[in-house]
């Protein structure tokens, strides 16, 4: 044959008229020297049966963003979950508790409390109750427009199939994260209430090596505002 390429042999074996069967199939050796001839050339004569071997299956790799790695074909794999659910854009997302009021929409106000963890890099917290005592701050809630921008990509759509009362654990990649041209985070949220908070997230979103920027955020929705609730007016749109 002239096909290239890895194959699999596949040889046919035939029952005989004399000798013995053993439970693994038929045993060659233990017929008489008259069939083993004719069964030699019996397999002499038959061609060989060349099929193409199964190509090895391809595992694909998705590796987190690490900016000393960019275009390589290696690195620190994504972070993944057996018990969240993946969005199509790569956000990895978690119900811990149901919430039982409305669903936001785009143009709602949402309310809501959140923690954030640099989960990629030693789980350090950069926003939680307790640094908020330490700093002796209570900036009160997050309030901000669905769909205005306010916040990360990640935060937007993790509040989007949730109810008021409801809790949520997102796994934010890096590209669904902070912008790099907004290190303050004070055009694009949330931002952490605390000095300590924000040199713990920027010290993780700011390095250039091989720190995965892979981050956590615990948010609960508080409350939602349709139009004209509570005195919220949606930005209108140009």
């Amino acid at each position: 044959m002239t096909s290239a390429g890895p194959y699999v042999l596949i040889c046919f074996l035939v029952p005989v008229s004399s000798g013995s069967v053993t439970s693994q199939g038929f045993d060659l050796m233990l017929l008489p020297s008259a069939d083993r001839r004719a069964f030699a050339a019996l397999i002499a004569s038959m061609p060989a049966v060349m099929l193409p071997a199964p190509p090895a299956r391809a595992v694909e790799k998705t590796y987190t963003q690490q900016p000393a790695l960019v275009g390589k074909d290696y690195g620190k794999e994504a972070m993944t979950y057996s018990d969240f659910s993946k969005g199509s854009n790569g956000l990895l997302f978690k119900d811990g508790k149901p919430g039982t009021g409305q669903s936001p929409q785009v143009g709602d106000r949402v309310v809501v409390d959140w923690t954030g963890y640099t989960i990629g890099y030693f789980g350090r917290p950069f926003e939680t109750k307790k640094l908020k005592e330490l700093d002796a701050k209570d900036e009160g809630f997050l309030r901000f427009e669905l769909g205005a921008g306010a916040v990360i990509p990640a935060f937007e759509q993790g509040l989007l199939g949730m109810a008021e009362g409801g809790v949520r654990q997102l796994i934010v990649p890096p590209e669904l994260g902070y912008p790099e041209s907004d290190p303050g985070h004070d055009r694009v949220g949330p931002k952490p209430t605390t000095f300590s908070g924000q040199r713990a997230l920027n010290f993780v979103l700011q390095n250039t090596e091989l720190i995965d920027k892979t981050l956590l955020f615990n948010v609960k929705l508080i409350r939602v505002d349709k139009p004209g609730q509570n005195g919220w007016k949606s930005t209108p749109k140009s």
